[in-house]
């Protein structure tokens, strides 16, 4: 069911809710919305967790975003959708731009985040790697022509492995995509706050249970932005996804709901052993 949840400054925010379990976050990235987790993935994951999938400020029906805002703007709606959902804290899981909201969210708010789950994401500055192949999306959107759009981006998110022994792949993907309008002038704030960031020098300070995910035949945010994040957060763990692209999740959902509950038992492990830590 969609219903609202308040961002900073009482923004209204869609999301999604399901599942019974331990509180988990989902975190979309640029572009997209609570519609391109699919049901593959949250089918596996609804007997573990209780499930919120927000979408971004400006997406869909929730209230309009038209000033410039930072990962760290949007990590502060991420912390007041978990305070008015009466959680103390979560297992917060972002992809993409999602996973830089993570990554500023656990900095500035540790006490909301129980586990980290990072996924095709990068820590930014000047030792982060980004695509030419990301950047043609961004110009393909900008086009605001959607059948374009819809393709340019299919080619980025897939590997061509997946994309070729997937029937109806295409079909299945451009019908989540448009579900929800994202306007263009909102996935450019989101690719400006993208390339601003930068936690590199930070990440250091991370002392949650931690894993980064990530597909080896990533187009969109190469594998090497990856390897690169699991080595600057102390303890983190690295889940490759060979040969699967940027949406490794629908490339191997089980996979990623695997790593998803073994990322909670070993938080839940941590805490009964050590007792929780700020």
């Amino acid at each position: 069911m969609l219903d609202y949840l308040t961002g900073t400054g009482g923004r209204r925010l869609d999301y999604v809710r399901r599942g019974r379990g331990a509180p988990l976050l989902l975190i979309q990235g640029m572009g997209a919305h609570h519609e391109m987790w699919g049901e593959e993935l949250l089918s596996l994951l609804e007997p573990e967790f209780d499930i919120v999938a927000y979408d971004h400020r400006g997406v869909g029906r929730g209230d309009r975003a038209d000033e410039a805002f930072s990962t760290a703007d949007l990590a502060e709606d991420a912390a007041a959708v978990i305070a008015s959902l009466g959680w103390s804290d979560a297992l917060v899981f972002g992809i993409s731009l999602g996973g830089m909201v993570a990554q500023e969210l656990v900095l500035r708010h540790p006490e909301l985040v129980g586990a980290l789950a990072i996924g095709c994401s990068w820590a930014g500055g000047p030792d982060g790697v980004m695509s030419e192949t990301s950047r043609r999306m961004v110009e393909a959107f900008a086009t605001r022509d959607p059948d374009h759009a819809t393709k340019t981006s299919f080619e980025a998110n897939f590997s061509r492995r997946f994309a070729a022994e997937t029937p109806g792949l295409f079909e299945t993907y451009q019908s989540r995509a448009l579900s929800v309008k994202v306007p263009v002038p909102v996935i450019q704030l989101q690719w400006q706050a993208a390339l601003a960031h930068d936690t590199g020098e930070r990440l250091g300070a991370v002392n949650r249970p931690t894993t980064v995910l990530h597909g080896t035949a990533d187009a969109g945010t190469p594998v090497v932005n990856g390897h690169r994040l699991a080595g600057l957060i102390p303890g983190a763990q690295l889940e490759l996804f060979d040969g699967a692209g940027h949406l490794f999740w629908w490339e191997d959902p089980a996979r990623a709901a695997a790593a998803l509950t073994q990322l909670e038992r070993r938080a839940a492990d941590r805490n009964d052993a050590q007792g929780w830590t700020t």
